[in-house]
């Protein structure tokens, strides 16, 4: 062929890759209100700076009468672009080409992404959207998936992977988004699950749909799978674009700065009556984060999971920050198997990408119950000391008002290299609560008293004069100082720039070995 008939082939080879498994099937998607894949991607990325890897490539199979049906790109769309001008990989599984099914060739497009991603220290980003694995293809599409799964781990820690469930994930499948770093599924078609419907119903006569087996709900409020939610594709893509405003694009680097005209010395005086005087009654620590980050701007990581506790990114004078906060507001702010695992997670995620952690306390310890106990929360709760323990990013800790017991410790205290540890007037520190304590310590005494009643509440009071407040734990250096809550975005601040140029480091070894 002369260089005019290569062009012409390459334009026509270019029409049939842009059209993936053809018009009819991108009608159907967009009836079904899902972008095509190469939408999605142009959705994600700045305009114009798509670059494509591979358009052009097919499976191998000749099997099953697949010789003849071979589609350029073979169902995944696959490169890089930027994101707010930083790098960033791709790749899009494209449901009108065989369903979004992986194949052998599939696989290595993803893979080729994947090392790329890795070798220039960059962020990758899946959109999934598939059938799960070309049966067709039988071992060859298994392979593939261990392919990727065993980058998914070699890449953790050193890149953030990003997994968006934009329809269906079922199968083996879920195992990859299951090790990268952070979930998003649209609320309107995404769902994953290992087993489908029909399955269940087979094995263990349940019936579930499979919106209510593996939908956004589903692993936003009960499993805890996913992290965020959106309602299309749209919204759920502009969630990924936000997250990634906020942490490094690899190990090596520091996150973003985003310069802000909000105060690094801003006091507010309504800090104070965010936090009830009555050590029992609730508040929401959301009006304490807001009140103290830039710009009073807080994104919030599974917000509808674990709800006794809460974790986000925010910004501390353009600094980003994880934020990890005991919640009064439900459940009384205590540790449970579910908030000590999603925590945890968190925790690790912050360290491994340096990201500075700001723990607010307000925590009455440990939910307790048999559920609880049974379920392994001892096991659960390790999950989140470790995590704690082995972080060496800079760490700074209020204790707004609880922290009793084995959850004073857990919560990023002095003691397990918490760097700067401040404590309001209103902290209470001690073993456990005044009522609790002085039942058991004093128990004998209250019996015998004339009014046991009245006994009991002076002691009460004596004790949490004695004990329940933060100059005990002051005096003992457990508590770097103890400020006014107005005080609280400069002191935060403060010591993050105190603390930028911190270096930790732990034992050398292969890895520890977390509590799984």
């Amino acid at each position: 062929m002369g260089v005019k008939e290569n062009l012409e082939e390459l334009e026509r080879r270019n029409r049939d890759a842009l059209l993936g498994g053809g018009e009819e099937r991108l009608r159907r998607q967009h009836e079904e209100g899902k972008l095509s894949a190469r939408e999605r991607v142009e959705q994600l990325l700045d305009p114009g700076t798509f670059v494509e890897l591979d358009r052009f490539k097919t499976h191998r199979c000749s099997d099953f009468g697949m010789t003849e049906r071979r589609i350029l790109g073979d169902g995944v769309v696959t490169g890089h672009g930027t994101v707010d001008g930083r790098r960033v990989f791709v790749f899009s599984q494209d449901f009108t080409v065989f369903g979004g099914s992986l194949s052998g060739a599939f696989a290595e497009k993803v893979c080729k992404v994947m090392d790329l991603a890795m070798r220039t220290g960059a962020p990758v980003i899946g959109l999934n959207d598939s059938g799960g694995a070309r049966i067709q293809e039988g071992v060859v599409s298994l392979a593939g998936y261990a392919d990727i799964f065993q980058r998914n781990v070699m890449a953790s820690g050193v890149i953030p992977q990003i997994s968006v469930i934009m329809g269906p994930c079922a199968g083996g499948a879920v195992y990859s988004p299951a090790m990268t770093d952070f979930i998003f599924m649209t609320k309107s078609n995404g769902y994953m699950f290992i087993t489908g419907p029909d399955v269940i119903k087979t094995v263990t006569h349940e019936e579930v749909t499979k919106e209510e087996l593996g939908g956004a709900d589903t692993h936003n409020q009960r499993s805890g799978v996913a992290h965020f939610e959106g309602e299309n594709d749209a919204d759920t893509l502009a969630m990924v674009r936000e997250l990634l405003s906020f942490i490094p694009s690899n190990n090596l680097e520091d996150p973003p700065f985003v310069p802000t005209d909000d105060d690094p010395n801003r006091r507010d005086s309504k800090i104070g009556s965010i936090i009830p005087d009555s050590p029992n009654k609730p508040y929401d620590m959301h009006d304490l984060i807001r009140a103290v980050i830039d710009d009073g701007y807080f994104f919030e990581v599974q917000p509808a999971f674990a709800r006794n506790i809460v974790c986000g990114f925010a910004r501390l004078g353009g600094r980003s920050v994880g934020i990890v906060a005991n919640q009064p507001a439900f459940l009384a702010g205590v540790l449970d198997i579910d908030a000590s695992v999603k925590a945890g997670r968190f925790v690790r995620f912050c360290d491994c990408f340096n990201l500075p952690i700001i723990t607010f306390v307000d925590v009455p310890g440990f939910l307790p119950g048999t559920a609880q106990e049974f379920g392994g929360i001892i096991r659960h709760g390790a999950k989140l000391l470790y995590a704690f323990c082995e972080a060496t990013v800079p760490k700074v800790t209020i204790i707004t008002r609880k922290a009793y017991g084995g959850a004073y410790v857990v919560m990023s205290s002095k003691h397990i290299r918490g760097d700067v540890n401040l404590a309001y007037p209103t902290a209470e520190i001690a073993v456990m609560g005044p009522d609790g304590a002085v039942n058991i310590i004093f128990r004998d005494q209250i019996e015998r008293a004339k009014d046991p009643e009245r006994e009991r509440e002076r002691l009460v009071a004596d004790y949490r004069q004695t004990f329940a407040n933060p100059f005990k734990a002051a005096e003992l250096g457990y508590v770097d100082e103890i400020i006014s809550p107005e005080e609280t975005r400069p002191r935060l601040i403060g010591a993050l720039e105190m603390l930028q140029n911190k270096r930790d480091r732990n034992p050398p070894k292969k890895h520890g070995n977390i509590p799984l």
